[in-house]
């Protein structure tokens, strides 16, 4: 397996990742979106543009700026009560700790500041934890960056010590991409640092393609399990790389094989030079409604839509009901087929 990770244009090239003649543009690219891929992630690809190449590799198309694209595109800052935290639910929190990821994928809707600045300063987690502290309304922190799990285990314990200080808090939430591209970070160290004592910790690993879940990943998400860690996954739905109800059963199979909840699929955001990878609502719901009855409900994550402006999360899954009158009410089942239901009155 590559050592080193692959961070630069004349890199891709030298790995055979991309075209001499084409450095020029994906120049360009990279001096907008910065480009990170791990060894794990480049031993994963088989051919070029399949389907973790095109989730890490540039592309030219990143520079066709759409009109509705966004900077911001789920509104991190528009609730935001100081630097490195979002507030836009009563009772939890995200805990931006780091701007910094093992790999950045090239449709992140946080690519206008992955990379920028490292871990939190000092300064700022204090005041957000400060805030945390005086708002007892929250419940439930989220870790994210960035990928909280780049971090040392030295500092995540630190942090879920100062978290478990504070009496309302009771879930800590990770989300995080390590186990899958940088699974050797899941060690004994690490796997001590998420087992704090009185906190319920959740760790949600992000992955897109049944091909990123190599046997390492797949033992560092035996590792998190065995160690009592409840395991989730969230996948963003991607043209040219899942977005295809087989790939997408194969996925959600190889997860909950593996004790990983499927939990959230993601519409692809607004982010800016992201217009390549996305596919319509109406195209979305179609293959939803081709994996119910194809798989369990323990395989299918909801499908959802973050709210340009930080209106948050809205599911957006196939319509199965119908009134049709006082009553009575018109039911779709997984072949498509409908059903008169009669509403007994309450």
């Amino acid at each position: 397996m590559p050592q080193r990770p692959i961070t630069t244009v004349p890199a891709l090239v030298e790995a055979g990742l991309a075209d001499p003649a084409r450095t020029e543009a994906l120049d360009a690219v990279a001096a907008e979106f910065r480009i990170r891929i791990s060894p794990a992630m480049r031993e994963a690809m088989r051919t070029p543009g399949d389907g973790i190449a095109a989730q890490f590799v540039p592309d030219a198309r990143e520079l066709q700026i759409r009109a509705e694209e966004l900077a911001d595109p789920i509104g991190d800052e528009a609730h935001s009560p100081t630097p490195g935290l979002t507030h836009r639910y009563p009772d939890r929190v995200i805990l931006h700790v780091t701007k910094t990821c093992e790999v950045y994928c090239r449709f992140c809707f946080r690519r206008e500041v992955v990379g920028e600045d490292g871990t939190l300063p000092e300064p700022a987690l204090a005041a957000a934890l400060d805030y945390i502290a005086r708002s007892p309304a929250i419940h439930e922190v989220i870790l994210t960056g960035g990928d909280p799990m780049v971090l040392s285990a030295r500092r995540i314990a630190a942090l879920m010590a100062r978290l478990e200080a504070i009496p309302h808090v009771d879930i800590v939430r990770f989300h995080t991409r390590v186990p899958v591209v940088a699974p050797g970070r899941i060690d004994a160290a690490m796997l001590a640092a998420l087992r704090p004592g009185r906190l319920a910790v959740w760790v949600v690993v992000h992955t897109n393609h049944p091909q990123e879940l190599t046997a390492e990943a797949l033992a560092a998400l035996a590792r998190l399990a065995d160690a009592g860690l409840p395991l989730l996954s969230q996948t963003v739905l991607l043209k040219g790389v899942n977005a295809d109800a087989a790939v997408l059963a194969d996925l959600f199979r190889t997860l909950i094989r593996n004790r990983v909840k499927p939990y959230y699929l993601h519409h692809c955001d607004l982010a800016r030079g992201t217009g390549h990878f996305r596919i319509s609502i109406a195209e979305g719901q179609a293959i939803i409604a081709g994996l119910r009855g194809r798989l369990s409900g323990t395989c299918l994550p909801t499908y959802v839509l973050d709210l340009p402006g930080g209106h948050g999360k809205v599911p957006l899954g196939p319509g199965y009901v119908e009134e049709a009158g006082p009553g009575r009410y018109l039911i779709r089942d997984w072949r498509g087929q409908r059903h008169e239901y009669r509403d007994p009155d309450g």
